[in-house]
């Protein structure tokens, strides 16, 4: 059980996001002045929430996270047909609501693989019908009737207890039906009065996207002084993961956030070596790999690589410090 409070835990995280990620001669740092130990410190991102343990991207889950610990949370985020940000990880419902109980017509065939698939686009609906749906109860019977959570509701529970970490899913897509993703999700963070580094000092706000044009847009065009992450996975690996792609990155993101099995020490040295913090992705009890436990695995990537945080679905599991052998 972490014992610290939300508060002196949100403080603690401000200060190590602002010099990890605030000023960038220093951003591979996360070590607060008054430690004296030689070990930087460590970010925790719970991944949709505590989502091992409770539906992901509900109350239920970030509620969980924070109580387990997490420095930041993680929004994945969404547009619904009214232009509502809400926090889902799939662009259609089926996967994690019964949309398909609830409006078993309003579907959108897609040919994927050679095969006709149906689909409940969150686009095609508004935020009242999609708080219509149940959220929990694919996960485990005792969490039906959990709801789909709006990005400001998400905000509101957070707010003062970890930090945000909102990613803009597909904003390409999103663009083609309308809507401009990037500025909903600065004026919802406006609203809040969240949208400069450091506003909240206990509430910090990192984005993060796999799509380099969005960050870029809210650098360049929307004027964000946020700190921005840019995703990582096999389809861009080969764009960015050169010492050359690295260096394009730190032109606009101050951290990039690969998938685990991309990174290497030779990563992490590349990544230092541009100026860049790094975040691997995704760690899970289920698939800890050759390491006996996922608390082992991100200790080795943490600590051997020298990671500076991990996306993880087991805040519970997170080791503060260096396991001793």
């Amino acid at each position: 059980m972490n014992l610290i409070s939300p508060t002196r835990r949100a403080q603690r995280v401000f200060a190590v996001v602002l010099v990890c990620f605030v000023v960038p001669a220093v951003a591979p740092m996360t070590r607060r002045a008054a430690d004296t130990d030689s070990t930087p410190k460590k970010i925790l991102v719970a991944h949709r929430g505590a989502s091992a343990y409770a539906p992901e991207h509900t109350i239920e889950a970030y509620e969980l996270a924070i109580k387990q610990g997490a420095d930041f949370v993680e929004q994945d985020l969404q547009v619904t047909k009214d232009g509502v940000l809400v926090c889902l990880h799939d662009e259609s419902l089926e996967r994690t609501t019964n949309v398909e109980e609830m409006f078993p017509d309003r579907f959108t065939e897609e040919r994927v693989g050679g095969a006709t698939v149906k689909r409940w686009f969150v686009a095609d609906f508004t935020l009242k019908e999609i708080k219509q749906l149940d959220a929990g109860s694919w996960f485990a019977p005792q969490f039906k009737g959990a709801r789909v959570p709006t990005f400001g509701e998400a905000i509101k529970l957070i707010r003062g207890r970890a930090g945000l970490y909102p990613e803009t899913k597909a904003p390409e897509v999103y663009g083609r039906r309308g809507f401009e993703m990037e500025r909903l999700v600065l004026a919802e963070l406006k609203r809040h009065g969240l949208d400069r580094p450091g506003a909240d000092r206990r509430t910090p706000v990192i984005m993060q996207s796999f799509s380099a044009a969005s960050l870029r847009k809210m650098r360049a065009e929307l004027k964000t002084e946020l700190p921005l992450v840019l995703l990582i996975g096999d389809e861009n690996k080969d764009e960015w993961l050169t010492p050359a792609g690295l260096k394009r990155a730190r032109e606009f993101a101050r951290g990039i956030g690969p998938a685990k099995a991309l990174v290497n020490a030779s990563v992490v040295k590349a990544a230092r070596d541009a100026g860049l913090t790094i975040t691997p992705y995704t760690f899970r009890s289920r698939d800890s790999g050759q390491f006996t436990s996922v608390r082992e695995e991100m200790n080795h990537f943490l600590y051997t690589l020298g990671a500076d945080a991990v996306f993880t679905d087991n805040p519970d599991e997170f080791p503060r410090q260096r396991l001793s052998r």
